[in-house]
This record gives C-alpha cells, sequence and structure tokens, in this order.
C-alpha cells in the first residue's frame, strides 16, 4: 500500500480546507457578522414582503416590487416617527449633553446624596451612607468620561453598520432563494442536493421563526417599559418604550443603551429615575432568565436550559455577537446533526437488504454447483 493512502490524504485535504474557511472567516468576521444580520432583516421583513406580493393592487405576485413598496413604507415610517419624535428628542438630548458636567461632578463630590434626601425623604443615616459609597467609587465616577466616549465612539460605528444592513437585505429578500440553490449546485454532488435542499428548508424555518420570537420579546419589553414610565409620569413614555423595543433585538448594547437613555430623561426630568432603574433591573433579569429561554426553547424546540447555557457559553467565547448568535447556532447545530443521523441511518438501511440479497444469491449459487 503507498503512503500515503487515497483516504489519508482526503482526510487532510479536507481538514486542510476547512482550516483555511475558518481562518478566512475569522479575518473577514466584521464583513460576515453584517451579511448575517442582514439576512436576519430580511427574514423580519419577509412576512411582510409575502403578505405584499399577495394583496398587492399594482404588482401582484412580484417579488422585487413587493420589496420596493415594503422599503418605501419603512422609510416613510421612520420618517414619521422622526417627524414626531425628534424636536422633543433632540430637545432632551440637548440638556443632557449641557447639564452632564454637572451631573458627574455632583456625584463625584457627593452632592447629589442632598439632593435625593430632600426628594425622597431620605434620613440623615441613609444620607451619610451614599456618600459613603460615592467617595468609596470615586475613581469609577470619574472614568466614566472616556467610557462614555468610547460607547459613543462604538455607537457611531454600530449606526454605520445598521444603514448597511438594511441595503445588503433587499438582495437577499429578492433573490434568496436563488442564492441558495447557487450554493448548494456549487457545494454538492447532484445526488445530494435533494437532501441539501429538505435540510436548507429546516433551516429557514429555524430562523423564521428565531425572528418571530426576537419580535415578541421587542413587544413585551416595548409594554413593559411604556406601562412603567406612563405609571411613573416620564416625558415621552411612549417615544423611549419604542425605543427599548427596537433595541431589544441588538444584546447587551441595546438594554444597556435604554437604561443609559431612560436614567438620563428621568434625571433631567426630575422623574422617579431610581424607581425606574429598580424596575428596569427587575425586568432585566425576568427577561434573561426566563421569558426568552422559554420564549426561544418553545419557538426553536430547544430546552430553555439549553438556551440559557448557549447564551452564557456565547457571552465568553464572542462577547455581545456570541449572545446574540448563541440560541440558532445551537439550534441550526440540531437540525444539521439530526439530519445527518437520519441520512446515516438510511443508508444503513439501503445496504442492509443488498447485502442480504447478495448473501441470498451466493447461497443460491452454492446450492446449484
Amino acid at each position: 500500500m503507498a503512503f500515503p493512502d487515497r483516504r489519508t490524504v482526503e482526510i487532510l485535504l479536507t481538514t486542510a480546507w476547512m482550516t483555511a474557511v475558518g481562518i478566512g472567516v475569522y479575518c473577514a468576521r466584521r464583513v460576515v457578522l453584517i451579511f448575517v444580520f442582514a439576512i436576519f432583516f430580511s427574514y423580519l421583513l419577509d412576512p411582510v414582503v409575502k403578505f405584499l406580493q399577495r394583496h398587492s393592487l399594482f404588482f401582484r405576485n412580484l417579488r422585487g416590487p413587493a420589496v420596493v413598496e415594503v422599503y418605501l413604507g419603512f422609510v416613510l415610517l421612520v420618517a414619521l416617527a422622526g417627524y414626531t419624535f425628534a424636536p422633543s428628542l433632540a430637545r432632551s438630548t440637548a440638556r443632557v449633553l449641557d447639564e452632564a458636567p454637572a451631573f458627574l461632578n455632583s456625584l463625584s463630590t457627593g452632592d447629589i446624596a442632598s439632593d435625593l434626601r430632600g426628594k425622597y425623604g431620605w434620613s440623615e443615616v441613609q444620607e451619610l451612607r451614599f456618600r459613603d459609597f460615592l467617595a468609596r467609587h470615586q475613581q469609577d465616577i470619574q472614568s466614566l468620561v472616556p467610557t462614555v466616549d468610547r460607547y459613543l465612539s462604538n455607537a457611531a460605528q454600530m449606526f454605520g453598520c445598521l444603514v448597511l444592513i438594511p441595503i445588503l437585505a433587499i438582495f437577499f429578500l429578492r433573490d434568496g432563494h436563488r442564492i441558495v440553490a447557487v450554493f448548494v449546485r456549487l457545494l454538492f454532488q447532484a445526488d445530494r442536493r435533494p437532501n441539501i435542499h429538505a435540510l436548507v428548508g429546516e433551516l429557514h424555518l429555524m430562523l423564521t421563526q428565531y425572528i418571530r420570537a426576537q419580535l415578541l420579546l421587542c413587544v413585551l419589553s416595548f409594554v413593559f417599559y411604556s406601562a412603567a414610565m406612563l405609571v411613573l409620569r416620564f416625558p415621552h413614555a411612549i417615544a423611549l418604550g419604542i425605543l427599548g423595543g427596537l433595541l431589544e433585538f441588538i444584546p447587551v448594547v441595546g438594554w444597556t443603551s435604554t437604561f443609559v437613555v431612560v436614567a438620563g430623561v428621568g434625571i433631567l426630568n426630575h422623574s422617579h429615575w431610581v424607581w425606574m432603574m429598580v424596575l428596569l433591573g427587575i425586568w432585566r433579569v425576568i427577561q434573561d432568565y426566563f421569558a426568552t429561554p422559554r420564549i426561544m426553547g418553545n419557538h426553536l424546540k430547544i430546552h430553555p436550559l439549553a438556551a440559557i447555557f448557549a447564551v452564557l457559553v456565547g457571552a465568553e467565547l464572542g462577547g455581545i455577537v456570541g449572545i446574540y448568535l448563541a440560541v440558532p447556532m445551537m439550534a441550526s447545530f440540531r437540525i444539521i446533526w439530526r439530519s445527518a443521523a437520519e441520512e446515516q441511518t438510511k443508508r444503513g438501511c439501503v445496504s442492509d437488504p443488498e447485502a442480504a440479497a447478495s448473501t441470498s444469491s451466493n447461497l443460491v449459487e452454492t446450492a446449484i454447483s
């Protein structure tokens, strides 16, 4: 037998190819993530596109014009929301920027404790405890300014990516099926293509259910934020609730941004921002450890404990992006593993009758001879 044999060479080449692909994906991870989020965005808009494709007054059963109609409606909705809420939010943002230095100074000096005592009726002992807490964390408070600067810089980069994602989603909405068909033809042999198309169909259904689950979580957050701020008489309660619901799509950064915005509006307008922060903290625990695992588990057919495990592992390995992709990746691996097991079982069932037929024919030949 020649060394290396053909089987060894095939294994080595496959390993080298997969390693090269992994290195390439890691080097281009930012671009790959933009395309992944564009795919998610296309799944978010796909039900609306299908509805217009069936019920459009002018371009019925045409995919391209339905996509154009959806994007025109999306642009009009954003423009209407901006026209309605942008002036008041701009004034609130200007007030935040103007009063932020004084607020940070009162935090570092501990003067905010006196303001809270007068507003909430704290005792002198409570004021002294809070002053002592602020004094022990004075360096952390003073480091908030560079932290906010870095946060704003990252937010600006994220905004640029968010602008690009809807543009890329147009191509997936219009030509998604053709793109998948081309990749299947390029990467798989003709006898395996029916099974691959069936696998792609299951993954498509899983991603659809994942986006529906995310949308349900966003609606729940919108209802909670709006109701809590209306009860505590926050200004712009509905607008802030909509913002919090939309930001729920972005893990960690989304809800932390909601916390910062709501706290800033509450402080500037002298609302009950302390109670609001307590309620937001309680809601975060409910959302992360009760609502999200159960909703994701029911929609993606995975156990809630497995969903929590996937999110924790994703956070450890990939940070914010790992949190967002952990659950759909686990569901995808489950589907791929099950499909591979079923295909292996079918091959075993096919090979057994062939072996039995071969054995019986050999017995007949032996008896005749």
